[in-house]
């Protein structure tokens, strides 16, 4: 690995989204017209249900308590009479969309995500699966998979679940060490996530994924080092190594934290580095931002195809036309535009119970946004892209003074037809991505949007 200065991390150690939509959620409009919604999904819809199908994601917020380094929407409650109501109006949401649609969906993409997916009993699991398959087709090659918390996930579960079609299971594993675990209020045996993995595998899900964080609160060299290789004495198939994120003007559980315990950011790389370094020694493959995975596992297959994709749920093997999110604060993707739903479970319910669809905030793209889009998807996906000729006068003006800093740095190789990012600067994706956010570039006020690079 090619060792990175420390004048060179604090350059960029600067605030940069992830990335996982452009424009990114804190430049879209505070407003959206259902109307307008309505008809730019409709239009997609038609567009590529036949040939490539459509991406389903569920918010399934409940979670019995408070991971506090977590910045996702949840909602703590340990009263499971929560679970039939939320399902009822998740269903309502997807007759709404239903009405939308002028043929039956084909879903080649199903993903459960949280709050704590399997704080839902399996029985009402199937019943939400069932009830939304049961007028839908399922491609033949398919990615369905869901989020299990290793304390609560059983047996059934994961056998009610693949029964259904789903074929791959994460784990948030975050960190194995006692007293990182108690400092981030996730108590989590070791032996705990042992058992959920071995039950996927008897079971014949093909691919296990196991979520660690770095940058966490009492983090350091030897306890990440002990993590990791706990972490892969399980042999998982995937493994995401996400940076802690620390926006604690969004994410309140986070104030918890006295920040002296935090890494600064050259021990936080160092933490990366380590751990980047052991999962190749062992024969994971570095697939890009914050994920490896093993070159038998779809993924990198994919990888090297040049056909890996990008979306709000990370890296996917699937390029579906479309992403429709389904719950609170679930965000959908039509090509020609966002939309998220009401951030509150409150707000949520009536706008679906009175058959409106929940959406409150989004943005639709110009043509400039779109070329921008693809641009960093390449970056983030492929670690190159090519430059469209009608691009370059605003390429010129916004995006080629960054990139001529970044190639100053040993970054990025480019000129006019395109780019190519360097050994080095592949631990700087997130960075070299933002040469083409023409949003950010040009925000004066964008240092308390988004998490540091590092």
């Amino acid at each position: 690995m090619i060792p990175i200065d420390a004048s060179l991390l604090n350059k960029y150690n600067v605030p940069i989204p992830r990335y996982t939509s452009y424009p990114t959620v804190p430049y879209w409009d505070n407003e959206i017209v259902e109307d307008r919604w309505k008809s730019a999904f409709k239009i997609r819809f038609e567009e590529c249900n036949d040939s490539q199908g459509i991406s389903l994601y569920i918010h399934l917020p409940f979670c019995e308590s408070m991971c506090t380094f977590c910045g996702c929407n949840k909602r703590i409650t340990t009263n499971h009479k929560v679970e039939d109501e939320y399902i009822e109006v998740v269903l309502q949401e997807w007759q709404l969309y239903r009405q939308q649609m002028t043929a039956t969906p084909l879903i080649r993409e199903f993903h459960l995500g949280g709050g704590t997916p399997t704080f839902f009993s399996p029985e009402n699991l199937q019943r939400l699966i069932q009830t939304i398959l049961s007028d839908s087709q399922v491609a033949e090659e398919h990615e369905f998979s869901f989020e299990g918390h290793p304390n609560n996930t059983t047996f059934n579960h994961l056998k009610t679940l693949f029964d259904l079609g789903f074929n791959r299971v994460s784990y948030g594993m975050q960190d194995s060490n006692p007293e990182v675990q108690q400092v981030i209020n996730r108590i989590q045996p070791q032996e705990n996530v042992q058992q959920v993995v071995q039950w996927a595998r008897e079971i014949g899900y093909e691919s296990v994924n196991i979520d660690l964080v770095y940058g966490l609160p009492l983090q350091t060299i030897d306890r990440i080092e002990k993590t990791i290789q706990d972490a892969i004495s399980l042999r998982p198939d995937r493994i995401a190594f996400y940076s802690y994120a620390h926006v604690p003007w969004t994410s309140r559980g986070q104030r918890l934290f006295d920040e002296n315990d935090l890494p600064s950011a050259s021990e936080k790389l160092a933490l990366y580095q380590l751990g980047r370094s052991i999962f190749l020694a062992h024969g994971y493959q570095d697939i890009g931002m914050d994920h490896f995975a093993l070159p038998d596992d779809l993924m990198y297959k994919i990888k090297e195809q040049g056909t890996l994709h990008r979306n709000f749920m990370g890296y996917t093997v699937q390029q579906t036309g479309m992403v429709l999110g389904l719950g609170v604060s679930s965000i959908s993707d039509v090509f020609y535009g966002f939309a998220q739903n009401k951030k509150t479970i409150h707000d949520y319910y009536e706008e679906v119970k009175q058959g409106k669809l929940a959406v409150f905030k989004g943005y639709f793209l110009t043509e400039i946004d779109q070329s921008m889009r693809q641009y960093i998807l390449d970056v983030a996906c492929n670690g190159k892209t090519l430059f469209k000729p009608e691009d370059l006068p605003i390429l010129e003006k916004y995006s080629f003074p960054y990139l001529a800093e970044l190639e100053e740095d040993g970054l990025v190789q480019w000129d006019f037809q395109g780019l190519t990012l360097t050994s080095l600067g592949a631990n700087f994706v997130r960075n070299v991505c933002k040469a083409f956010d023409i949003k950010l570039l040009t925000d004066e006020h964008a240092t308390l949007k988004f998490s540091q690079a590092v």
